[in-house]
């Protein structure tokens, strides 16, 4: 599998329709899972090495429409990791405080430190996307927004932090299957609200903003990544993948230690 085909790259225009939700034919879930299990068993090294040299910092930008898996991404291919040094920050709707601020404020408050792996949770993507959507601010606000982020996230990489951005790709069909099951199974109906049927009903509109906002931001330094999302088995798989060669690329070396070691303990 080359990951690269999973990759929005600067220049391109981006159009959903063209990209399927699910796996090629030819991937078969008999033999992933066990690859997937593989990569998973790579992860916790390469963040111990991450933590260890204290150098380098990793932020892991996840969006989706609802239902789309960004929690069960976390869960399912983040789980390995030593919760010392992953943290998820989740971005809901601003509060007060935040909304005194400029819309970027909180997302910077909550970047990685050195040795440190961040999952956002929605992100700062949130303020070109159901901003726009629902008409929270005028276009000509939301649309300048393109470059401050750009500006924002060229900073963090300027500084030493690799950022990798997934957008989970489901298709309609799947959202209502998925919606349908929250109503049906008693231990997941917490998880339905009724909104989730207004924000369905603009299906189309956060797709046109999905699709320019991946196109405005997506950089060799920050890329975006579209992952076909309606089986979990194959998002699982590629997201997993994406972040153990992510990782890698780093190409990081483990501390030597202080200079006055000893090299034998004798009492």
């Amino acid at each position: 599998m080359d990951l690269s085909d999973f990759r929005i790259h600067h220049g391109s225009a981006l159009h959903l329709d063209k990209i399927s939700t699910r796996a090629p034919d030819s991937a078969s879930k008999e033999l992933m899972v066990p690859q997937t299990a593989a990569v998973l068993q790579q992860l916790p090294a390469l963040q111990e090495q991450l933590w260890a040299e204290h150098k380098h910092r990793l932020l892991v930008v996840l969006q989706a429409t609802d239902t789309g898996g960004k929690d069960g991404t976390i869960r399912r291919v983040l789980s390995p990791l030593n919760p010392q040094g992953v943290r998820v920050a989740s971005f809901k709707a601003p509060t007060e405080i935040e909304l005194a601020h400029d819309f970027l404020w909180r997302a910077h408050l909550e970047v990685p430190e050195n040795g440190e792996i961040v999952i956002f949770n929605r992100s700062h993507y949130e303020d070109v996307l159901i901003v726009r959507v629902r008409n929270l601010v005028p276009e000509k606000q939301w649309r300048a927004r393109y470059e401050h982020i750009r500006n924002f996230e060229r900073l963090l990489t300027d500084e030493g932090t690799t950022i990798v951005k997934f957008f989970l790709h489901i298709s309609k069909d799947q959202q209502k299957i998925r919606l349908q099951s929250r109503l049906d199974d008693p231990t997941k109906r917490w998880k339905f609200n009724s909104a989730d049927l207004v924000e369905r009903a603009k299906w189309d509109d956060y797709r046109a903003a999905f699709e320019d906002a991946i196109t405005e931001t997506t950089s060799d330094t920050a890329p975006w990544y579209v992952i076909p999302a309606d089986q979990k088995w194959y998002r699982d798989h590629i997201v997993a993948s994406v972040l153990a060669e992510t990782l890698k690329k780093l190409n990081m070396s483990w501390p030597s230690g202080a200079d006055d070691l000893p090299t034998t303990i004798i009492n």
